[in-house]
């Protein structure tokens, strides 16, 4: 059988036989023991030359891939060989990917341990092991941000170097995982009264969910990053990378950065004509403004060179501010006699020596004000400016006990 496992292309007909005899209806268990048998392993952009082969002849439409593609996860699992796989640098869009799957496989372990405690519970054990399953549950919503990052992000690049039939498939699977997890968190919002209800839903619903987002970890580890690797340039990677903030993270905040080698880097814009764009998120003019406006704290901002550069305008603001300190020396914003204590402020958190600074004024018109002064340095340690925070805790100051039903803030 040397002939199969060394020739590609008699490799690729018999993984191309051995799929449409599944999808005729052939028993799985005994194609994945054939396949095992005559092929041994089949590297991984093989698998998505045959399924796309498959799908462009005809001989497959799209409906009929995607319908059988978990029994073509069934049959392939293990049997896909990434020995000759790139290696992936810390950071690399490709890590980030397969640390959120790291993260998705602990919520899925997880859930096989609540699963069993299911099947053994007593009615009155019922509501706390609902809460949670839907604690789990709720945790794996974070999936969207990693199935839309491949959508919006490797899918078009799939498709530009003429790979479009596994993107059309793994994109339906993500639709069907998603409607099982909307399945999933209705069942499990139903008071149960029962175990026997209880388990019930587990087994009709939650499980269905479980495995398809098990199986789309496989194919994302074995087959899409893989072949994704092989195919894209270090360019194309690092669009992928400045792009990746603007749809999350699931479950994993990763903190290495990536730079690869040998790639003119172009300094990305952060300010288009209505959006901010920052390293956590993104937003518009209007959004940003808003956001300052409603705060509960004001906040005054001083750059390096010791002018001031921002300050909050809510209308509740503790101390006055107009724009015509903006570009002011923050020294000229005080009276003359705290003027030393400022100095002192910004000497200290120029050379280092001190990172806060705090005040408080028990009894400012009535009001009890907490004021802090922070020094901003940038990822190297270097000095950008301070800013200055300033709340009225007058209120805050008076809170006794808990409160954990919710009440609306008095206007």
């Amino acid at each position: 059988m040397s002939e199969f496992i060394n020739n590609s292309s008699q490799r690729k007909e018999m993984l191309r036989h051995l799929l449409l005899r599944l999808h005729e209806g052939d028993n799985p268990d005994v194609l994945r023991n054939r396949l095992v048998e005559v092929l041994s392993s089949i590297p991984y952009n093989e698998v998505v030359e045959v399924e796309q082969e498959l799908i462009e002849s005809g001989a497959l439409s799209e409906d009929e891939i995607l319908a059988f593609c978990d029994l073509h996860t069934a049959v392939l699992d293990g049997s896909i060989d990434q020995h000759g796989a790139k290696p992936i640098p810390a950071g690399h869009p490709v890590d980030t990917f397969k640390r959120e799957n790291r993260a998705i496989r602990e919520q899925l372990d997880r859930y096989e341990v609540l699963k069993n405690e299911a099947a053994q519970l007593t009615d009155a054990q019922v509501v706390d092991q609902a809460l949670k399953l839907r604690a789990v549950f709720n945790s794996l919503a974070d999936i969207d941000k990693h199935y839309k990052r491949k959508e919006y992000l490797i899918f078009p690049y799939l498709e530009k170097h003429q790979i479009t039939g596994p993107p059309k498939v793994m994109w339906g699977k993500h639709d069907e995982i998603r409607e099982l997890l909307k399945g999933s968190f209705e069942a499990l919002a139903t008071p149960f009264r029962s175990a026997e209800e209880l388990n019930s839903i587990v087994q009709l619903v939650l499980d269905p969910a479980i495995e398809m987002i098990s199986g789309m970890i496989m194919k994302e580890e074995e087959i899409l990053l893989p072949m994704a690797m092989d195919t894209f340039t270090d360019e194309e990677w690092y669009k992928i990378y400045q792009e990746t903030a603007e749809f999350g993270y699931c479950l994993f905040d990763p903190t290495d950065e990536w730079r690869p080698d040998g790639v003119q880097i172009e300094k990305q814009e952060y300010i288009t004509a209505d959006a901010i764009r920052l390293s956590s998120g993104v937003f518009s003019i209007e959004e940003l403004e808003a956001l300052f406006i409603h705060l509960p704290i004001d906040i005054t901002f001083v750059d390096k060179d010791d002018k001031v550069g921002f300050f909050s305008h809510s209308p509740n603001r503790v101390f006055e501010r107009n724009r015509s300190i903006i570009g002011r020396d923050v020294r000229m914003c005080h009276p003359p006699g705290s003027v030393h204590i400022v100095e002192q402020i910004l000497t200290d958190f120029k050379n280092g020596k001190e990172n806060k600074a705090v005040f408080w004024l028990s009894n400012f018109m009535g009001r009890f004000i907490y004021i802090e002064y922070t020094a901003v340095r940038n990822k190297n340690g270097d000095y950008l400016g301070v800013v200055e925070v300033t709340q009225d805790i007058t209120q805050l100051r008076l809170l006794e006990g808990d409160q954990r039903l919710l009440s609306y803030a008095q206007k």
